[in-house]
């Protein structure tokens, strides 16, 4: 009896493989054919599953968007079972630096994706730039959160400070990537500009 072809294991794989070729050379440098050859399978089969470069691009990246996610999420569970809503915006932008080998594919290839998607107007159309926004959002009702508890200081924008946090955050990311500081200093500087905004206390969010 032929064994049954797990679909949605198989795309995953590929997927990865488009990750880990894609870290080493950049999201511009990779071909479909690149990808089969590091997954181990035939063009024929990845452009089975995916009929185009661009489609590979989307569906790897949110895979990676995914994973990313998983990656807060855990850094909130280490936070204890009470965290403080300081904790949990720390959480979310300390993920996203460049301190190991996931986090930095990951700020590479968003950081790729996004250069490609200036000059690629079906790249910059598809839902996966929209996901700044969506943290964004996220970090902004956090931050209002914090806010109504009196946790923040007088005269904190939640949407303007969200912004900037997360502009800084990748910032940061990128100035690690090119070795320009250690993510020690980076979370220093992130460390920096919450104790500006957060007054000093544990109150959880409820």
């Amino acid at each position: 009896m032929p064994k049954r072809v797990d679909h949605a294991e198989r795309r995953t794989e590929i997927a990865e493989a488009l990750i880990r070729v894609a870290g080493r050379r950049g999201l511009h440098a990779v071909g479909m054919r690149d990808v089969a050859a590091e997954a181990g399978v035939s063009l024929r089969l990845v452009q089975y599953y995916f009929q185009t470069k661009e489609k590979l691009l989307l569906f790897g990246l949110d895979l990676l968007a995914e994973r990313f996610g998983e990656r807060v999420s855990a850094r909130i569970r280490a936070a204890g079972n009470s965290p403080g809503p300081r904790a949990i915006v720390e959480a979310l932008l300390t993920a996203a630096l460049p301190t190991d080998d996931e986090s930095r594919t990951f700020h590479h290839l968003y950081t790729s994706y996004a250069v490609l998607a200036v000059n690629d107007p079906a790249l910059a159309a598809q839902p996966f730039i929209k996901n700044p926004d969506a943290a964004e959002d996220a970090l902004t009702e956090l931050l209002r959160q914090a806010q109504e508890a009196a946790l923040l200081e007088p005269g904190v924008d939640p949407r303007l400070e969200a912004a900037g946090l997360l502009a800084m955050s990748a910032g940061l990311g990128t100035s690690i990537l090119v070795g320009q500081r250690s993510p020690e200093s980076a979370t220093a500087v992130l460390d920096h500009h919450l104790s500006r905004i957060f007054r000093t206390g544990k109150a959880v969010l409820t």
